[in-house]
């Protein structure tokens, strides 16, 4: 009887350990001064700059200037300018970078390719060098008169190139410095993906008597679709912010021809001192890579 009321009782509630609190608390102890560092350091003046964007004048003189500064973005054709430039060095520098990286992949995955590793190693070199130490060398590689390419061009009878001071040819000088920069970055995250791709796929291809050309396209482009994906979105934010290039190499002349976005919102904020529109130009940059990302990646995201 005794025994039977003892296990019907309800029983007693548990008594947290010693140190338990503690040791629930740590994980957030740990966090809290990257957490921190990202609120004062990124989020609050993230979040200000769009308050700053509805207003007009520096410092104590500034006040609310309702949607001013976008009506202002909307129609300002400096601004538009500088959108085009951007859109145009988007379109020409991105195919052409991600081609090469992936071709540049494929050779290093080559089965008749010896010293992988030199070879990863030698195309990724340019992605460590400096933007500005980059912008610095090639404005030297591309000077019209003692540049190293048009002596090469003019040693083979061709005419010098005024690299830099036409503005066609400046928007190919910004095209050459970003793909040099950035393709064997690409390449080695592509080289990455073709090496995760089973072989089981490629001889059950070759079984079924596909070449080396259906087997690209039928087996090793599918299985990179999501690393295309990935760094078609990263590629075309990039180039969305250009700034250090054009910025070292030309200034964005000549005669504005590679004014980009990133560039037209630095010199408004710090050399006319005109915050507001400054932060109205970054938060339409900002719609404009969220609409684009979203995009892409409806047309190239996985089809359920």
């Amino acid at each position: 009887m005794t025994s039977t009321a003892t296990r019907g009782a309800p029983a007693a509630p548990r008594r947290p350990r010693p140190g338990t609190a503690r040791r629930h608390a740590l994980p957030y102890l740990l966090l809290a001064p990257a957490l921190i560092t990202f609120a004062v350091f990124k989020a609050y003046p993230i979040l200000d700059s769009l308050r700053i964007s509805f207003t007009t004048g520096a410092g104590s003189a500034s006040h609310g200037a309702g949607w001013s500064n976008y009506r202002r973005m909307l129609h300002d054709p400096l601004f538009w300018t500088a959108l085009r430039n951007t859109g145009e060095i988007l379109a020409v520098q991105v195919p052409l970078m991600l081609g090469l990286a992936l071709l540049l992949a494929l050779g290093i995955n080559s089965a008749l390719v010896r010293m992988r590793a030199v070879w990863r190693l030698g195309v990724f070199m340019p992605a460590v060098t400096g933007l500005v130490a980059t912008g610095v060398m090639f404005s030297f590689l591309l000077n019209t008169d003692q540049g190293a390419l048009n002596w090469v061009l003019h040693s083979i009878g061709l005419p010098k190139v005024d690299w830099l001071g036409q503005p066609f040819w400046a928007r190919i000088a910004v095209v050459l410095v970003l793909t040099w920069h950035y393709t064997g970055y690409n390449a080695v995250i592509y080289l990455a993906g073709l090496q995760g791709i089973p072989r089981d796929l490629h001889e059950a291809a070759m079984v079924d008597g596909a070449g080396p050309l259906r087997r690209f396209w039928s087996v090793t482009l599918p299985s990179l679709r999501p690393i295309l994906l990935f760094t078609v979105v990263l590629s075309t934010i990039g180039t969305l912010q250009l700034f250090d290039e054009p910025y070292v190499l030309t200034q964005g002349g000549p005669d504005n021809a590679t004014l980009t976005v990133s560039m037209y919102l630095y010199q408004n904020a710090f050399h006319y001192f005109d915050f507001g529109y400054a932060s109205a130009i970054a938060y339409g940059l900002t719609v404009l890579v969220v609409l684009l990302g979203a995009a892409q990646m409806r047309l190239m995201g996985e089809r359920e």
